[in-house]
């Protein structure tokens, strides 16, 4: 039978030879990963290895539940009841029932990965909130999102603790929630593994694995990667690479991503571009696709208003791949020295640095050598360790609702 089916026993899951039990949402593996798809992935495939850990994952979803049995790594319990997403999210927002050991059975600690953690009947609880886009950018956000900030609220003023993927946005966090900074905590992210290695040849070697054919003429290419929303800024990149476009002709854009909600203005500027035609758009690609085109690249450029994180510079990075990014949110506190920073929807900028690394020389090696340093500090291994320790303070100062392990 696949475990997917089996309904939770009433044991206690308070784990075995003293380990804590660990429940995580990993509703965000289903259907198209995203980066909180990429954070719930390379999370539990961390604590999954953690010997102190019994970890278990559920997904809020009537029919779709089944498939996460076959998205979790080897370790980790997927059984659980039914959990109707739609009729239990509007029951969470207007009260504490059910509690989400009805669905899952009991556990010291639940975990919400993405801005929302169910109601416990004796766990403890942890949310990760990975930006704060739907307070201090609400116009950059789609409806279903802007309910987020409530329900934090009312996480926050029920004693659940955050977690976060950067010191910045856990200072946002403290600021405006209220919240005491002891019950916040800042965990980096690790990054998904290259699946083709770690060898970047920036120059658009090795093209017949990549996704897309380069326009004519052109051999190289700057790649920017992330879903077409206006948080992006892909107007800025348009205009900007429409400028660097006349001294490197041999240059093209590609932008990896599927178009999300508010993509028009993007549209709109590829379309009023006078080099569209080397702009390349691959729509959404896999994990290998999205490999070969990171190390393709001469270039990633990440033209963001605003970040938590950021998975595809520190990829990037990692690489052996020059960024240009933005120095907005968390976007400097991540990269470090290993980027090329520029303000905010400073287009002019912003060129000046793509046409400065497309140029080449010793200080852009220099770069690439310092963002591959930083970019090894992103580790799953990490990762599990600083949740471990969140969860363990968390469940400590829960009031021992839960059995000690």
């Amino acid at each position: 039978m696949c475990k997917a089916h089996l309904v939770p026993t009433e044991r206690s899951a308070i784990a075995d030879k003293g380990r804590l039990s660990v429940a995580l949402d990993a509703t965000p593996l289903l259907g198209r990963p995203t980066g909180v798809g990429a954070f719930c992935a390379g999370a539990l495939g961390g604590l999954a290895s953690r010997s102190d850990l019994n970890v278990s994952a559920f997904a809020i979803s009537w029919r779709r539940r089944q498939a996460i049995s076959d998205l979790v790594p080897a370790g980790v319990s997927t059984s659980q009841r039914a959990m109707p997403a739609r009729p239990l999210h509007m029951a969470w927002n207007l009260s504490s029932q059910p509690p989400v050991e009805w669905f899952i059975g009991p556990h010291q600690v639940v975990h919400g990965t993405n801005f929302v953690v169910p109601p416990s009947r004796r766990a403890a609880r942890v949310v990760t909130v990975h930006d704060l886009t739907i307070v201090r950018f609400p116009e950059l956000c789609d409806r279903s999102t802007l309910r987020y900030p409530a329900l934090i609220r009312r996480a926050v003023d029920d004693g659940v603790w955050v977690h976060t993927p950067s010191e910045f946005v856990a200072e946002e966090v403290i600021e405006a929630f209220g919240i005491e900074a002891e019950r916040v905590r800042a965990v980096n992210h690790g990054i998904p593994e290259l699946v083709g290695g770690t060898g970047g040849t920036g120059n658009g070697q090795g093209a017949s694995s990549l996704p897309f054919l380069l326009p004519a003429g052109t051999s190289r290419y700057v790649v920017a990667v992330g879903t077409i929303e206006p948080r992006k800024d892909y107007p800025s990149l348009v205009k900007a690479f429409t400028s660097v476009s006349r001294a490197h002709r041999d240059v093209a854009l590609v932008i990896v991503g599927a178009d999300g909600w508010g993509a028009d203005a993007f549209l709109d500027a590829l379309a009023g571009s006078p080099v569209r035609d080397r702009i390349v758009r691959p729509g959404y690609v896999d994990d290998a696709a999205l490999d070969a085109t990171l190390r393709g690249a001469s270039v990633l450029a990440y033209p963001s208003v605003y970040e938590g994180f950021g998975f595809p510079p520190v990829q990037a990075m990692a690489a052996g791949v020059p960024v240009v990014s933005t120095s907005v949110g968390a976007i400097p506190e991540v990269v470090l020295d290993g980027a090329l920073l520029v303000d905010g929807g400073d287009s002019d900028g912003l060129a000046t640095a793509l046409a400065h690394v497309l140029d080449g020389g010793p200080d852009i090696e220099a770069l690439v050598a310092r963002g591959r340093r930083r970019a090894a500090d992103f580790t799953w291994s990490k990762c599990a360790e600083g949740l471990d320790r969140l969860y363990r303070d968390a469940w400590a100062t829960s009031g021992g609702r839960g059995a000690r392990p």
